[in-house]
């Protein structure tokens, strides 16, 4: 077992493998993330959290701070940034810019605000860094899948092969002069589901930071980004679940501490369904418009949550080997659960 720990604002406290884990080649530990937050009484400074439904999944922020008023107003703001940006980048919104893009695909470029703009940038090149493995134009495939939780089976071969000559990174253009993005083809579209919430947990920190916040953590579903230290002078404390866990209680197989880090994790247990006895999950490889099978869960460990948010994804597909590979030429920190 190999664990590439570059950072020292990251540690890993605890390990454990159960459950037939124990002797994987890969990196180990996945999967969702649960958040533990302690409020410290004996200084004066205490944590604040709250919690709410946006991007269609849960979002909580914590912030250190003096007041409970204070801490308040100052997550709300990080609340209405990520609500902006919901609105802007929503797949299923018909008033998304996303949205527009994928309507005008292969008529006219659109113009787009400088956070869309952004994305889409990051986005490509972290396309370009997986070889395409992460491709924000995989929106065809995607459609093609329904992991709604109702009985599903996967769509034909045939229909599959064809969406996927819609589906290349290469075919998206952005003018950073003009602000505008524009799909080449007539039947494109892009999906930001694998790096919006990475974008938007780095957004609301930033807005935290702006109001004077000097410690906090925001958390969207599996997307974590915390910054400074608790009161106590502690990290953030984070746990990883195991993929493959039995019983309706988390177990947990790690437990980390981050400090100004952010944490992703994908993995195939998030979205999926059972069909023939075969698991289809929601990462889908756009070379081939299957899921990918060589990992159970990866999480990236990063500065910035729209990096370890797209990257967890990319890397998921490409496999251990591969994987590992760009991680290491990438500098990124990250933990592997593989198929066995």
């Amino acid at each position: 077992m190999k664990f590439k720990n570059q950072d020292s604002r990251f540690k890993i406290q605890g390990l454990t493998a159960k459950n037939g884990l124990a002797g994987m080649t890969a990196l180990i530990i996945g999967c969702l993330i649960a958040v533990f937050v302690v409020s410290c009484s004996m200084q004066q400074d205490k944590i604040y959290r709250k919690s709410r439904v946006l991007m269609d999944t849960l979002v909580s922020i914590s912030v250190v701070a003096e007041s409970e008023d204070r801490a308040l107003k100052v997550i709300e703001i990080a609340f209405k940034e990520i609500e902006k940006l919901d609105h802007l980048l929503n797949y299923f919104s018909e008033k998304s810019e996303v949205s527009q893009i994928n309507r005008s695909a292969g008529v006219t470029p659109v113009r787009v605000s400088h956070e869309t703009l952004e994305i889409i940038e990051k986005a490509l090149y972290v396309s370009d860094k997986t070889g395409g493995l992460f491709d924000i134009t995989i929106g065809p495939l995607i459609s093609l899948w329904d992991f709604s939780g109702s009985p599903s089976k996967p769509p034909r071969d045939e229909i599959i092969r064809e969406r996927m000559s819609l589906v290349n990174y290469r075919d998206l253009d952005v003018n950073r002069k003009a602000s505008t993005v524009y799909l080449k083809k007539k039947g494109m579209s892009i999906d930001l589901g694998g790096i919006a919430k990475g974008y938007a947990v780095d957004r609301a920190v930033n807005e935290l930071k702006r109001e004077g916040i000097s410690a906090g953590l925001v958390a969207i579903a599996g997307d974590i980004k915390a910054f400074g230290l608790k009161p106590d002078g502690k990290a953030w404390t984070v746990g990883i679940r195991n993929p493959r866990q039995k019983g309706k209680e988390d177990e947990i197989m790690a437990v980390i501490s981050l400090k100004d880090m952010a944490i992703s994790t994908s993995g195939d247990y998030e979205r999926y369904f059972i069909a023939d006895g075969k698991r289809y999950h929601h990462l889908i490889d756009p070379h081939t418009g299957y899921p990918s099978y060589e990992c159970r869960s990866v999480s990236v460990i990063a500065g910035d949550g729209v990096l370890t948010d797209s990257f967890s994804t990319g890397i998921f597909i490409l496999g251990v080997k591969k994987g590992m590979k760009v991680l290491e030429e990438m500098g990124l920190d990250a933990m592997m659960v593989d198929n066995e």
